[in-house]
């Protein structure tokens, strides 16, 4: 699973609004930060990973028994073409392209559910991350702190990328609304890691 790129909003401009007009005087300090990788290396951000993959696989293997049915629809229809009639054919057609637009129809739902649940179960975990952001930048004196993938960035030198610090911190247990410091909370079971992306459609992508 890849995550989706929700996060560059959020970071972006994250200390503009709180930096004293002083500190404008002083020299600008930028720091970049890679959100998709500490959503994958922070304990919360697995949980969710594991969650998205047992859901993604549900799916997945509902689509694959639909994809080998319509598969076989097909073979039948070809295979009785020169013995149905022609009103006949043309019924079997019909209920192959039903199938077929049903099967389309799933496959949209299904990355709407996906995507819908991954906002979910990751909501809350860039909350804390930008709160953890927030700190990091005052403390340090960062101007700007830019999110890794979606800036452009290209390479900055190791001292300015503040993942580490980010996925240490959050770990710990800070960044929650109320305070900080305790053990993260859950963000839902599951076991194992790896990702999950939207079904794939397979040989249903095509009419034929």
């Amino acid at each position: 699973m890849k995550l989706h790129r929700h996060a560059a909003s959020l970071v972006a401009a994250l200390l503009l609004s709180t930096i004293a007009p002083d500190l404008y005087a002083q020299a600008t300090r930028i720091a970049v930060v890679d959100l998709q990788r500490a959503l994958n290396e922070t304990e919360d951000g697995r949980r969710a990973k594991n969650r998205l993959k047992t859901l993604f696989n549900r799916r997945q293997q509902t689509l694959d028994k639909r994809q080998n049915e319509l598969k076989a629809l097909k073979t039948e229809i070809e295979a009785q073409q020169k013995v149905l009639s022609r009103e006949a054919l043309q019924k079997r057609v019909e209920e192959y392209q039903k199938a077929f637009i049903e099967l389309q129809s799933t496959y949209v739902e299904y990355q709407r559910e996906l995507a819908e649940k991954e906002a979910q179960l990751t909501r809350e975990i860039i909350a804390r991350m930008e709160r953890i952001l927030r700190r990091i930048g005052q403390s340090e004196g960062y101007t700007l702190i830019v999110e890794r993938n979606e800036g452009g960035v290209v390479w900055v030198p190791s001292n300015l990328d503040v993942t580490d610090l980010v996925i240490q911190r959050y770990n710990a247990g800070e960044g929650r609304e109320g305070g900080s410091g305790g053990a993260a909370p859950a963000a839902g079971g599951g076991e194992g890691e790896g990702g999950a992306a939207a079904p794939r459609r397979g040989g249903a992508t095509k009419r034929r």
